[in-house]
């Protein structure tokens, strides 16, 4: 076997919200072997998430070496490595130990409501800048609270002593033997604090939010140099980490998305709709988010973004919050056979409705219980009510894009329902398009990775790795649609007026 035979192969470290997964792909883009575990969630009030940082470091430790065993390959035969991350979550770290400040705030965190309420009037400026709403979901309102909790972190913050970032800056210093500080733009596009024109740390912003700059991490395109491993009992020294990107951009790019109009969906713990925009920078009118696409070196690219925070979780609520199901696959066969006479309506907003509307005070509520509901109904109504959500999403960026969707690719846990895909087929009015590979961020991380080292000469050679799964036609008439439609808008709007100050 020559050297370059050798090296074909790419690792993708896939950190998420509820587990961790590594993946080894090869250069046909095939999965050869892979290894997930879950992790553990802190709630320690309500509306509080954190994670332990130490607990994410040893789950990257476990499933890196079992998915290189399970590909049947070693670890010298790896090219490069590719890493993605759950975004917005964020840490602070000891620079010279390498030992975390705290837990992690996860970005379903929702502590920092009540700044974000009190500081509503600074939006406007803030979100010419940044892209995104003044919202907990970001990272800068969350590290700004760890600062201003203890006044020895601040004092060592701004001694230097401490570094901060998102997962990915966390694991990168990991990585490399506590040696590089980085991040790349799709993460840094989602913490209130870069420039969205300049791909770089704004110093204003920094000063508002009261984040001493030099705690962030360099800034570099997502297929770029990440340094090189270093000192890991799973890894070998000098294995390069040439692809970066945030969890949903990742994902992007995993379903080929490179050019303008490229769109998909990703159920995972939320949803998360993506629409390439080119290099054109669309302010949202709908309150969708604009952040920087996963990209190579060269001209910055940008993505038009609706995120829900509840879509796979609202299943998971079901079969660990309600126990009325034993695994999250049970859904789709309760739903289909739930009662047509039993309509009901379930708003998820289990930790605050996100776009378009961006209510943080929100709470979850349903519609339409009556003595004959039983869990079928509720089944039911918990994946239409997802995908309501996310039909909300495509309409609002078609207007702001200015051009209807031919199609919507999906992937993520809830793309396996065929259930859920029909139904959210009909919502939209247009076909819906499984993805072949269900695990399509880490498959975005792997061609990032692959594209900086040269495994692909551009994106055009991606094109023929990629195949659809199924493809979901819209069943339901144009009158029905509308009439569903209109019924979970009046419930989103009850919610709102409810919950709202």
């Amino acid at each position: 076997m020559s050297a370059t035979q050798a090296k074909s192969f790419l690792l993708a470290i896939d950190q998420g919200t509820t587990s961790t997964r590594a993946v080894v792909y090869n250069q046909a883009g095939q999965c050869l072997g892979s290894s997930a575990q879950e992790l553990k969630q802190y709630y320690p009030q309500p509306g509080w998430v954190e994670h332990d940082p130490e607990e994410i470091w040893q789950s990257v430790a476990h499933v890196v070496p079992r998915a290189i065993s399970a590909a049947k390959i070693s670890a010298d035969q790896l090219a490069a490595l590719g890493l993605t991350n759950q975004r917005e979550t964020c840490l602070f770290w000891d620079r010279k130990s390498g030992k975390p400040v705290g837990r992690a705030l996860v970005w379903q965190d929702r502590r920092t409501t009540d700044f974000c309420r009190q500081h509503q009037g600074d939006e406007p400026w803030i979100f010419q800048r940044t892209g995104l709403v003044l919202d907990p979901y970001f990272s800068a309102t969350k590290m700004r609270w760890i600062l201003d909790k203890d006044p020895s972190t601040r004092s060592q913050a701004e001694a230097g002593r401490l570094a901060a970032g998102t997962i990915d800056s966390f694991l990168i210093w990991r990585l490399t033997g506590v040696r590089v500080h980085a991040t790349d733009r799709t993460n840094a596009s989602r913490t209130l604090l870069l420039d969205l024109k300049t791909a770089t740390w704004d110093e204003e912003l920094c000063r508002y939010f009261e984040i001493p700059m030099p705690m962030l991490p360099e800034v570099r395109p997502s297929a770029g140099d990440f340094g090189v491993t270093k000192g890991l009992s799973f890894l070998p020294d000098g294995l390069s980490i040439t692809g970066v990107a945030g969890d949903q951009q990742a994902a992007l790019v995993g379903q080929l998305g490179f050019e303008p109009g490229n769109a998909k969906c990703t159920y995972g713990t939320g949803a998360f709709y993506l629409i390439h925009t080119g290099s054109q920078l669309v302010h949202s009118k709908h309150r969708l988010l604009t952040s920087i696409a996963a990209s190579t070196e060269g001209p910055i690219q940008y993505v038009l973004e609706g995120s829900i925070f509840i879509a796979g979780a609202a299943v998971q609520w079901l079969r660990d919050g309600l126990k009325i199901i034993e695994s999250s696959s049970a859904v789709e066969s309760l739903a289909e056979k739930a009662d047509p006479n039993q309509p009901m309506i379930f708003v998820p907003a289990l930790v605050g409705l996100g776009a378009p509307h961006w209510i943080p005070e929100a709470h979850g509520v349903l519609f339409g219980l009556t003595r004959g509901t039983s869990v079928p109904e509720l089944a039911r109504a918990t994946l239409h009510g997802v995908a309501c959500q996310v039909a909300d999403l495509v309409e609002a960026a078609c207007g702001d894009f200015g051009q209807p969707m031919e199609s919507l690719r999906v992937d993520g846990g809830m793309a396996r329902n065929a259930w859920f895909l029909q139904c959210q087929a009909d919502l939209l009015g247009i076909p819906v398009l499984q993805a072949r590979e269900s695990e399509c961020t880490a498959l975005g991380a792997a061609f990032l990775a692959g594209l900086r080292i040269g495994l692909w000469p551009n994106a055009q050679n991606l094109r023929g790795l990629i195949q659809e799964a199924k493809r979901y036609q819209p069943r339901m008439s144009p009158d029905e649609k509308d009439r569903q439609l209109r019924q979970w808008r009046k419930a989103v709007r009850t919610v709102i007026d409810f919950y709202r100050s």
